[in-house]
């Protein structure tokens, strides 16, 4: 039995050595990508061995799929797997049958509908208003590097802009005045360059005009006259890991010991948003997003508050 399985392995083997050498010289695949499907391989071809399968040709999808769940549960004598690495294993083995299946060493592709498993859905992380509230209060000072801090971060709450948007703004960017009343409104440039107006609310409002009349002159006026709306210390564009820097500072004078970054800051704001009722298709627009589905994953947040509406105003809902 021992030698069989050491024969097969050797065919099996060889069928991989001539696939590897096909895609690396087809795809010109990075070094350590052809490592990574070597070693992904290579437990295929011991697996293959164990079940005493003889050529690529007795492969069945019986035991393609039987090795996807060996690679999740260790049931082959080898670690399990997370998610992301046992579909990176399962994308090699597909690559190897339908090389084999091209070739003509095989008459059919057994991997064909045998797809990796796909990560779950992250959920984005959000803080309540309360603790954006307090991390807001706890920023800035007086003076000129205060005043853009506070005005950076209620920026970022009130706009839901991504950091990179925020440091790249220039002040021709923020209209403060509009006639009658009507809210600030910011130009944001996202990703692709794309340009969205944004409203800027009352808070975020205040925050930048104080910035802007009592800060950034002092700040601009030891730099090299940079049109940027928010400024370091040295006149020039603050940086993102600067923003970031600047928001960690706040969170712990606040006390909050989440984990909180400028992208929390943006989650916060559709969350907070759509729990107060707004449309998803209006917090996708804000948000600069190219599909509505890249905004519903916020709806997942607020599910307990959705079932606590629809509790309170459905006549059938309760009794």
């Amino acid at each position: 039995m021992a030698e069989a399985a050491t024969r097969t392995a050797n065919r099996i083997d060889r069928g991989v050595t001539d696939y590897l050498q096909h895609v690396g010289v087809e795809r010109g695949l990075a070094a350590n990508t052809l490592a990574a499907y070597r070693r992904d391989l290579a437990r295929y071809s011991n697996f293959l061995a164990g079940q005493g399968v003889k050529r690529p040709g007795d492969i069945t999808r019986h035991h393609v799929t039987a090795f996807a769940q060996a690679l999740s549960d260790g049931s082959d004598g080898a670690a399990a797997l997370g998610v992301r690495s046992a579909a990176r294993t399962i994308v090699a083995v597909r690559g190897l049958h339908k090389f084999w299946a091209l070739e003509g060493t095989t008459t059919s592709d057994p991997a064909s509908d045998v797809h990796p498993p796909m990560p779950g859905k992250r959920l984005p992380k959000a803080i309540s208003v309360g603790e954006v509230t307090r991390i807001l209060e706890a920023a800035g000072s007086d003076s000129a590097t205060g005043l853009r801090d506070r005005a950076l971060l209620e920026f970022l709450y009130s706009t839901g802009a991504r950091i990179s948007e925020a440091v790249g703004l220039d002040v021709d960017d923020v209209s403060l005045e509009h006639a009658g009343g009507e809210p600030a409104i910011v130009r944001l440039f996202g990703k692709g360059s794309k340009e969205r107006l944004v409203p800027l609310g009352s808070y975020g409002a205040r925050a930048v005009g104080a910035y802007v009349v009592r800060g950034r002159p002092l700040l601009a006026s030891k730099g090299k006259g940079t049109p940027a709306l928010f400024l370091n210390a040295r006149g020039g564009r603050i940086s993102r890991q600067s923003a970031w820097t600047i928001l960690k500072a706040a969170a712990e004078k606040a006390n909050i010991t989440k984990d909180v970054s400028p992208h929390t800051l943006r989650h916060s704001f559709a969350t907070h948003l759509l729990e107060g009722g707004a449309d998803v298709r209006v917090v996708q627009e804000l948000l600069g997003h190219a599909s509505v589905t890249t905004t519903q994953v916020y709806t997942l947040v607020t599910a307990d508050t959705l079932r606590e509406v629809y509790a309170a105003a459905h006549p059938r809902a309760l009794g």
